[in-house]
C-alpha cells in the first residue's frame, strides 16, 4: 500500500466527487421538496431510519465510484416513494400506523415514576431525573407527568 494514496489518488476522483456530489445534492433537495416536509420529520423511528438512509445513500453516491449518479438518484426516489407510501397508509389505517409507529409511553405521573413502563422502554431513573431537571424540576416529585414520545424525546409537565 502506498501511503501517499491515503491522502491523494488522482484529480479524476476529486472532479467526480465535485460533479456527482453537486448533482446528487440537487436531486436530493428536489426529491425532498417534492415529497414534502414529512420526509425529513423525525416523528418516529421509521422517519429517522429514512433520514439516515437518505444520508447514507448520498454518501455512497458521492464517495463510491461503483455507485453511478443514476443509481443514487434511483435510491433517493425509492426511499422518498416508500416514505410516502408508508405515511399515506399510516394516515388511512390505524393498524398500519400502530405497526410502523411507536406509541408515547407514560413514565411518571404526579411525582411517581412508572417503573414498569421505564423498564419496558429501557429508561433509567437517572435519565428520567435528567429529563426532569432539563425541564426545570429539582426532583421527580415536582413532575406532573413525564412522557416518552414516539420520536424518543421526553416531555415533562410540572406541578
Amino acid at each position: 500500500m502506498n501511503w501517499a494514496d491515503m491522502f491523494f489518488q488522482n484529480w479524476q476522483g476529486i472532479v467526480r466527487t465535485i460533479i456527482v456530489g453537486t448533482l446528487a445534492y440537487i436531486l436530493l433537495v428536489f426529491f425532498l421538496r417534492v415529497s414534502g416536509k414529512r420526509t425529513l420529520a423525525k416523528l418516529n423511528a421509521f422517519d429517522l431510519v429514512v433520514t439516515v438512509a437518505l444520508g447514507s445513500t448520498l454518501a455512497s453516491t458521492l464517495l463510491q465510484e461503483s455507485v453511478a449518479l443514476a443509481e443514487g438518484a434511483t435510491a433517493f426516489l425509492l426511499l422518498v416513494m416508500l416514505q410516502f407510501v408508508v405515511t399515506f397508509l399510516s394516515v388511512r389505517s390505524n393498524w398500519f400506523a400502530r405497526t410502523v409507529r411507536s406509541e408515547p409511553k407514560l413514565l411518571a405521573r404526579d411525582g411517581q415514576l412508572c417503573h414498569a413502563a421505564m423498564k419496558q422502554e429501557r429508561i433509567t431513573e437517572d435519565e428520567a431525573l435528567s429529563a426532569a431537571r432539563a425541564s426545570g424540576a429539582r426532583d421527580i416529585s415536582d413532575v406532573s407527568y413525564m412522557i416518552l414520545e414516539s420520536d424518543g424525546t421526553i416531555s415533562v409537565g410540572m406541578n
